[in-house]
């Protein structure tokens, strides 16, 4: 859905409250996909009415747990899933003030390792 500027808020709730306890099954390109489609889908016009935390609080929940899963594991992610991470949480106007510094914390060091579209 997300490539396609469509979207289904009660498929896209229904995803998030599956994904939301599940987080630790995920692997490191799993959470940044996870992030980065749900990010894509409520940046197109026809869903940015309804992805907000009062239409869809199942999305903002999955957030607020990404923010919280990935940063012990983000040693484990490419360069490529620490971009579309970041990308996610700054192009959704999500808070995740925690997040940003173990991005900037992991990705700092790593950042020969990067292609010039993941800087």
């Amino acid at each position: 859905y997300s490539r396609t500027g469509r979207a289904s808020p009660p498929l896209l709730h229904a995803l998030a409250s599956e994904a939301t306890p599940r987080l630790s099954e995920f692997k490191p390109q799993e959470l940044a996909s996870l992030a980065w489609s749900f990010t894509a889908c409520c940046r197109s016009a026809s869903a940015a009415s309804w992805c907000s935390d009062r239409h869809l609080p199942s999305m903002a929940a999955l957030f607020r747990a990404l923010s919280e899963a990935a940063p012990p594991r983000l040693g484990e992610f490419a360069p490529q899933g620490l971009a579309n991470l970041a990308w996610a949480y700054a192009a959704g106007g999500q808070p995740a003030p925690a997040l940003f510094d173990a991005l900037a914390a992991e990705a700092t060091p790593r950042l020969a390792e990067f292609k010039p579209q993941e800087l």
